[in-house]
């Protein structure tokens, strides 16, 4: 593993493509008192048979999430499809906790409208309620939507599943690269890049509509940006050198990279408007893996400086370097909360040991381990801050993970034919 990072690159250009989920989700862990849930399949106008099961996927999605029990369907005693409909005793004598409910219809222009009731069991109340409109391709998002609301709703946090991931895949021999950019849950997959070459470094733009990444077209590594919708992309570096690690600042008005154009790695910060570059680090040790902390003040990164990798910040105007971790032998790789309450990295406590994603509160001045596979690499946090995807092995296979930062929810997400790794979470997609 070690700082290898930076000698990996990346890509060739070619044709988005949709394509089927590459990764299918296999949950290992929820929490040990899940809130108890039946999403009643949705009634619909007769006929309407429409392609995507909305109350299937809102299921799937709050299952997912470890914080909830799903009811089967074949568990139900009754299936409503309105409050007047729902008969709180049958539920709580079901066990329960909430009962979600819906109905949908098509207007002769093709539009889906989709009315949900989230009811409360114990309180006997209804706590939401809501239609939403949308195309047939749009079901999905709906679907995701209502997932976010009820998740709020229950829990009080922000939900994530309408959110997209990216990653890499790549073929068992190593010949074939993709970039791909899909749902939370890795359905809607879409080929953003297609490559003979590796490929390192997806970051998501703050907005969630371009991605940055790596390509070694024409044997020399440059940086890129892509609008993911149209597919037009513009070459950000062509420096002698390592061009790598891009990541966009908060505001996205800015980028930290590392560069080796001056003859060493170090970390630089490019401002996209004017294309002026500002050299943030000066030392003969490797620097990289930067990211910015929420407040956009100042970078974290990957040095050796210290003799093993250790994460350090930068004060993005000074360069006043602060050490952040101490405890283990290497610890590289690191993503802030996204409230800046602490960063998770990938952490090995001794030489030789395996790499786990740790989590330092800044708080409570505590590293808490959260995964327990041998290879785990490249945490990256949802914007809710409820859960980290990262890259492990399991069978000699890289496949994606998926932890809660209590650790208490875990679950797999491999691919069916391909190797997946470098997976990044999107933020809030506006």
């Amino acid at each position: 593993m070690m700082i290898r990072a930076l000698f990996l690159m990346c890509c060739l250009l070619s044709g988005a493509a949709v394509q089927a989920a590459e990764l299918m989700i296999e949950i290992t862990q929820g929490s040990d008192d899940p809130t108890k849930i039946a999403v009643v399949p949705f009634g619909a106008t007769p006929g309407l048979l429409p392609p995507d099961a909305v109350d299937g996927i809102v299921s799937a999605d709050l299952q997912r999430s470890g914080l909830f029990e799903a009811m089967a369907v074949s568990d139900m005693i009754a299936q409503p499809h309105e409050k007047s409909q729902v008969f709180f005793t049958d539920w709580r004598q079901q066990g329960a906790d909430y009962v979600a409910v819906g109905r949908m219809t098509r207007d002769p222009a093709g539009l889906y409208r989709v009315t949900y009731e989230l009811h409360d069991v114990l309180r006997q109340s209804q706590v939401l309620q809501e239609t939403v409109n949308g195309s047939e391709a749009q079901l999905r998002d709906i679907a995701h939507y209502i997932s976010d609301k009820i998740y709020e709703k229950v829990t009080g946090i922000k939900g994530a599943f309408s959110t997209k991931i990216a990653y890499v895949s790549t073929s068992s021999d190593r010949r074939s690269f993709r970039l791909i950019k899909a749902d939370a849950d890795g359905e809607r997959a879409l080929t953003i890049l297609d490559s003979n070459e590796p490929i390192l470094s997806p970051t998501w733009a703050p907005d969630g509509k371009q991605l940055a990444y790596v390509s070694f077209e024409d044997r020399r590594p440059r940086i890129w940006r892509q609008v993911i919708a149209t597919g037009q992309r513009e070459a950000l570096t062509n420096f002698p050198g390592l061009n790598s690690a891009p990541a966009w600042s908060p505001d996205g008005r800015r980028m930290a990279m590392v560069l080796s154009k001056d003859g060493n790695p170090e970390i630089y910060v490019l401002d996209l408007a004017t294309r002026q570059f500002t050299r943030l680090t000066n030392h003969f040790a490797i620097d990289t893996e930067p990211t910015w902390m929420p407040d956009g003040r100042s970078v974290i990164f990957t040095s050796d400086r210290g003799g093993k990798p250790q994460i350090y910040q930068a004060d993005a105007t000074t360069g006043a370097l602060t050490r952040l971790t101490f405890e283990g032998a290497y610890n590289a790789r690191a993503r802030p909360m996204p409230d800046g309450s602490g960063i998770v990295y990938t952490h090995r406590a001794e030489p030789g040991g395996p790499f786990h994603i740790a989590l330092q509160n800044f708080k409570r001045n505590t590293v808490r381990i959260l995964t327990e596979t041998i290879y785990d690499e490249s945490p990256s946090i949802a914007p809710n801050g409820s859960m980290i995807i990262y890259a492990t092995k399991r069978m000699g296979k890289g496949i994606l993970a998926v932890v809660s930062v209590d650790a208490n929810v875990k679950y797999f997400l491999p691919a069916a034919a391909r190797e997946v790794r470098e997976p990044a979470w999107s933020p809030y997609v506006r």
